[in-house]
């Protein structure tokens, strides 16, 4: 048994929390919500994961990184999405507060609601050290949870965080009832341009055909349970952004990743229709069936599987 501490008492903390307990683990959570200081939470810690939104990152890292941590400690992210004024993802921006400190990622397809029923699935920790990736996977394995591990910790984020844009253009798929042949189409060419996001941002190709590109990819495009896709099935049936996200507990990630990401293949000029369609469909400047017409009218070309994807 461990000393863990959980930033962020949300949906996801909660259940990954709910996880380490089962395995006897010492749990204890830190919320802006809960009556205990950040420092007694840390203290004696030996794994600090980080579960909070994308939106609550910076603040966190800006409070932890004046404390005194553990040289030892392991701190894990578990937050998918882009910082929107500098367009890093969760582990980067801990990563540039605490250049000294073990940081690994967690990410896969993952939905909160299915692991507290019990039910079986796997995530991948990434770390560029080893140990620090055994020892969580370690720590958080279990009979129902299986836990590999991963050396490219920037591709296993980037697969967790640009799917939840991808699940929006899915939930409007959909929404219109377009049919089986344009959800396996738009899923198939979304894991392209994914990944040609992915390596330009330096991560490894093969990466995103794992759990958390790949895998988190058809489990988030094919459920309810997911918040993006639920924000894309509802403009699909004509309600309003703000009228969705009423209707939804908890933040959907990937509408402000779009709006990063738009902006930053803006700025490499890398190519993003998907992403940029869901980006400008949640901005209220087309309609879904636009955002249909305006895909199947691109160019045509060539597929390009035998060759890099660039």
């Amino acid at each position: 048994m461990i000393k863990i501490g959980i930033l962020g008492a949300g949906a996801w903390g909660k259940t990954l929390g709910h996880l380490l307990q089962n395995n006897h683990h010492q749990v204890s959570f830190y919320s802006r919500h809960l009556e205990i200081e950040l420092q007694d939470v840390i203290k004696n810690c030996q794994i600090l994961v980080s579960a909070v939104s994308m939106a609550g990152v910076l603040p966190l890292v800006d409070q932890i990184k004046l404390l005194s941590l553990d040289p030892n400690l392991i701190l894990v992210t578990a937050t998918k999405g882009l910082d929107l004024a500098s367009g890093m993802t969760a582990s980067q921006l801990w990563r540039k507060a605490l250049p000294n400190q073990a940081i690994a990622v967690l990410s896969g397809p993952n939905l909160s609601q299915e692991i507290l029923a019990g039910l079986p699935c796997a995530t991948v920790v990434a770390s560029s050290s080893d140990l620090a990736a055994q020892k969580v996977q370690n720590v958080f394995a279990s009979r129902n949870f299986r836990v590999y591990t991963n050396d490219d910790p920037l591709g296993v984020e980037l697969g967790g965080t640009l799917k939840n844009v991808i699940a929006i253009a899915v939930g409007v798929c959909d929404g219109l009832k377009l049919g089986a042949n344009a959800k396996a189409a738009l899923t198939t060419r979304a894991l392209v341009e994914i990944i040609r996001v992915g390596v330009n941002f330096g991560a490894q190709p093969q990466t995103f055909w794992g759990l958390s590109g790949l895998g988190d990819l058809l489990a988030t495009c094919n459920s309810k349970l997911s918040r993006n896709y639920r924000v894309g099935y509802g403009l699909a049936e004509g309600k309003t952004l703000e009228q969705v996200l009423s209707e939804i507990e908890g933040t959907a990630e990937g509408i402000n990743t779009a709006k990063v990401l738009v902006h930053w293949a803006d700025q490499h000029q890398v190519a993003v229709p998907i992403c940029r369609y869901v980006h400008r469909l949640l901005q209220a400047e087309i309609s879904p069936q636009q955002a249909v017409e305006g895909l199947m009218e691109r160019e045509l070309k060539a597929e390009l599987i035998n060759r890099p994807i660039i």
